[in-house]
Order: C-alpha cells, then sequence, then structure tokens
C-alpha cells in the first residue's frame, strides 16, 4: 500500500499551479499555489471561486 495521495494538475503558468487531489476519504481537494501562498478548498468552495474569477475577468474585459 502506498502512502501517496493522487494528484492532477489542472493549469499551469510561469508563476501558478492549479491541481486537485484525491485524498484517503474520497474527497477531491482543489488547491491554487500563487507564490508563496498554497490556498485550498473543497468543490463547493472551488466551484465559488471559479466563478468569482471568471466574473473578474468579464468584468475587466468590460471596462
Amino acid at each position: 500500500m502506498t502512502d501517496e495521495i493522487p494528484t492532477d494538475t489542472l493549469a499551469e503558468t510561469g508563476n501558478y499551479v492549479a491541481w486537485v487531489s484525491q485524498e484517503p476519504d474520497g474527497e477531491r481537494v482543489f488547491h491554487l499555489e500563487l507564490g508563496a501562498v498554497t490556498l485550498h478548498f473543497f468543490q463547493e468552495e472551488w466551484d465559488e471561486v471559479v466563478t468569482l474569477i471568471q466574473n473578474a475577468g468579464k468584468a475587466a474585459r468590460a471596462r
């Protein structure tokens, strides 16, 4: 048995990474590495953050 938690990279730039891990209890946890800061989100939180970023992008382009 391995103690490694499966992970998948969702997206990556030169400075940032978004990735997901499959926790032993079956929960998926989403991670945003933003320089020296890493944010961790459960599914519902991740969905809300994705919506926030999409709406912020639309608002920024409209200006």
